[in-house]
């Protein structure tokens, strides 16, 4: 199989992993509240160890490009995929909420958002990567001398899927399952592969996942049947840092639909800064109540379509332009048009903010040119991966962020998303400063990567369509 083109969903899948003993519980259904994930930063697990930020943003780099190259590959490979099943009615357990701790990965040296999440019954709790990009939640099963790892034997919830069931042979066909069947019971099995060497092979399996609820301290339920990977052998050195994937993409078998459909078709967000540690951490949040569990967050939320026909599994949103100071660039609309070769995604996945070329120079061109009449314009160690950055340590001025022109993504239905000046000028190295862009080659899907969206709460409504989004401290209170 041609590792360019699997979906980029299951490269990042595979790029970031680590392993701890620990999973997910059972399926409850309460009467009330909220569930939600905690979201910690990658690095919030990491052993203690000098601090790179150079080679930090290096390896990040060099995982969005793999990534979104893949994704874009695997778009245009998918002849069979499904519209996820909306819920045919509201379940006893809409009204509530679920959360799951959720945090960045610069511990660890990766772009990555992490989440805490129990699996199985017992429950056994796991650290894994929260991407919108993956259709597939898997752990590592075997230990291999780490210290963690999903360990299915102890849990009475593991079912595995069979090799003979047409659930193997043609629902699990877009998870890359293995024709291969010795004995009708022999579990169905799956095998990625990935352009930079790395792998996974493991067996498909349905399991139970638990959480807390949100508004009901100490109170936690279950989300049961879900799908999940449980990964055998892992291949490369794209594996360090969490024990798996928790896949949030628009697909029947992800478990951001799975949860939706038990907990009102919603979930949210909350990224603190992609530079915080471990103790900074905030929600991943299943449920109507999610994202107004912020106080006074309803008022300032605002709103756009989702289009999650044109570029499945992920979630894109219909730009219409960007513009720098309140003035619109000079971009074709054909970038934006996803039956054009363009379009949009929003993506947890990815770090960094990637745009094709004909958005891409006008964008930092008009950034560029401010801040080089502050600033002395530099390179990184090594030539660095970031084409614009400058020295930010003039002795005679600190950098401040009312240098820097304010941008602004431009919504087709009037929406405007206003990102904070340090999301998308970032810290690159110590007194270095780089905007947070890379270029892609045309024709490509832009990418509207987590650092750009850190700050702020972003709430995915699979029922209505609908994207909502609003400024927060993303304080987990």
């Amino acid at each position: 199989m041609n590792t360019l083109m699997l979906p980029i969903t299951y490269v990042l899948l595979l790029l970031m992993i680590q392993t701890d003993d620990k999973s997910f519980s059972s399926y409850a259904s309460p009467a009330g509240g909220n569930v939600r994930l905690k979201l910690i930063h990658s690095q919030a697990y990491a052993p203690k160890s000098n601090y790179d930020q150079m080679k930090r943003i290096r390896e990040l780099v060099h995982s969005d490009i793999l990534r979104r190259g893949i994704m874009f590959s695997k778009h245009h490979q998918s002849t069979r995929r499904k519209v996820w099943e909306k819920p045919r009615r509201r379940t006893n357990c809409s009204n509530i909420s679920i959360g799951m701790p959720i945090s960045s990965g610069r511990d660890y040296g990766t772009g990555q958002y992490f989440v805490e999440v129990k699996v199985g019954t017992p429950p056994q709790k796991m650290l894994l990567i929260a991407d919108t990009g993956s259709e597939l939640t898997w752990m590592n099963c075997k230990r291999h001398g780490r210290r963690r790892g999903f360990q299915s034997t102890r849990s009475s919830t593991f079912k595995t899927v069979p090799c003979s069931s047409r659930t193997c042979k043609i629902d699990f066909m877009d998870l890359f399952s293995l024709a291969r069947c010795p004995t009708p019971s022999t579990p169905c099995s799956y095998d990625y592969r990935y352009s930079d060497g790395s792998g996974a092979l493991g067996i498909f399996a349905r399991e139970t996942l638990t959480a807390e609820i949100t508004n009901e301290k100490g109170r936690a339920t279950k989300v049961e049947d879900v799908v999940v990977g449980c990964t055998l052998t892992l291949q490369g050195q794209g594996f360090q840092g969490a024990d798996g994937v928790l896949g949030l993409a628009y697909s029947n078998y992800s478990f951001a639909t799975r949860a939706s459909h038990t907990f009102g078709g919603t979930f949210s967000y909350c990224l603190v800064d992609h530079l915080s540690h471990k103790y900074l951490s905030n929600y991943l949040t299943f449920g109507d109540a999610g994202a107004m569990s912020h106080s006074g967050l309803l008022s300032r939320m605002h709103y756009t379509k989702l289009d999650l026909a044109s570029l499945i599994p992920f979630y894109a949103v219909n730009v219409e332009g960007i513009s720098i100071n309140g003035e619109l660039l000079k971009i074709p609309s054909l970038i934006w048009a996803a039956d054009r070769g363009g379009g949009t995604i929003i993506d947890s996945g990815t770090s960094l903010t990637i745009l094709t070329e004909l958005a891409y120079r006008p964008v930092v061109g008009a950034l560029g040119e401010a801040l080089s009449k502050r600033l002395e314009r530099t390179k990184l160690d090594g030539g660095g991966p970031l084409e614009y950055c400058y020295n930010s340590t003039n002795p005679w001025s600190r950098f401040e962020d009312s240098w820097v022109p304010r941008l602004a993504f431009h919504f087709s239905d009037g929406a405007r998303f206003e990102p904070p000046v340090r999301s998308y000028v970032i810290d690159a190295a110590p007194g270095v400063k780089c905007l947070g862009f890379l270029s892609a080659t045309w024709p490509g899907v832009s990418v509207i990567g987590n650092i750009i969206q850190q700050k702020h709460v972003w709430e995915f409504n699979l029922v209505q369509g609908v994207l909502g989004y609003a400024p927060s401290t993303c304080a987990s209170g």
